[in-house]
């Protein structure tokens, strides 16, 4: 979901006054956010967030003190009973004040956020991939649908980019590395011609198909006469989501929209892991 929007509300709010960049310098032990999490603070109104509780509260005060005049001295913050949060952790939260000459410098920072949010790739648009679309567009990520119907594409939320093609397996190679690739379409025979063209690809970071255990043994075996690489099966997810007795599309969605959130988390985490 970008946060360009917000934050251009909250630079037009602010006006011609200064505001203070709040930001994360030091996290030990169990803190809401880790070291570079940041949140800027005008006199009226607040974007983003350091985590939330006691500890933001205490970083507004002092940040509007700063605003008033106060020295923009770091706050060092035990996570415990003093400040009546159990975190048990530790943190130091630096303050600096922002003035309008430089908000583009701090819009420049918001866009190459948004810019670098991942991409999910939902092929189908039916009433779950339209639940799903909804639900990601409360995330930090770039939803795209594609469809082969017209009808059914219109449907979908405003906020993705949509995709009208007769060809969706086609796409795939245009999805970008580290994305994850969702498939509910409302053909079997469609869904396994993109899930094996996702299978050939070893830079995404999940490839998942909605159905039934019994749709994947299907999937399975179809793949594998096919000449399909064995090996590449555990890439597979499917079925997607919790299995829960509740099957509406919302419901569906929620849970398909954590295990995909939880997959891209764990593939940035290697990859930072495999270059460090």
């Amino acid at each position: 979901m970008p946060r360009l929007a917000a934050y251009e509300d909250f630079a037009q709010a602010t006006g011609t006054a200064c505001f203070v960049l709040v930001r994360v310098v030091e996290a030990k032990g169990s803190t809401p956010r880790d070291a570079d999490a940041w949140m800027l603070i005008s006199a009226a109104s607040t974007f983003g967030t350091i985590g939330g509780g006691r500890l933001e509260l205490e970083a507004i005060d002092q940040a509007r003190n700063v605003l008033a005049g106060a020295e923009a001295a770091p706050l060092a913050l035990p996570l415990g009973p003093a400040i009546g949060q159990c975190c048990g952790g530790h943190v130091t939260l630096s303050f600096e004040i922002i003035p309008p000459s430089r908000f583009d410098e701090i819009q420049a920072v918001v866009e190459a956020e948004d810019a670098g949010d991942p991409e999910v790739w939902l092929f189908g648009g039916g009433h779950v991939g339209r639940a799903l679309a909804a639900a990601l567009l409360l995330l930090p990520v770039k939803v795209q649908v594609v469809e082969t119907r017209e009808d059914e594409l219109a449907l979908t939320p405003d906020g993705p980019t949509r995709h009208l093609t007769a060809l969706p397996e086609s796409l795939v190679a245009e999805v970008a590395p580290g994305s994850a690739v969702i498939v509910l379409t409302h053909d079997h025979a469609l869904d396994f011609l993109i899930v094996s063209a996702a299978l050939k690809r070893d830079d995404l970071a999940q490839v998942g198909m909605i159905g039934s255990d019994t749709k994947r043994m299907t999937f399975e075996h179809q793949y594998v006469r096919e000449g399909g690489d064995k090996t590449r099966l555990s890439r597979l997810t499917c079925p997607i989501g919790r299995k829960l007795a509740d099957k509406r599309p919302e419901v569906i969605a929620a849970t398909v929209a954590a295990d995909i959130i939880a997959a891209l988390a764990d593939w940035q985490a290697a990859r930072r892991q495999a270059t460090s």
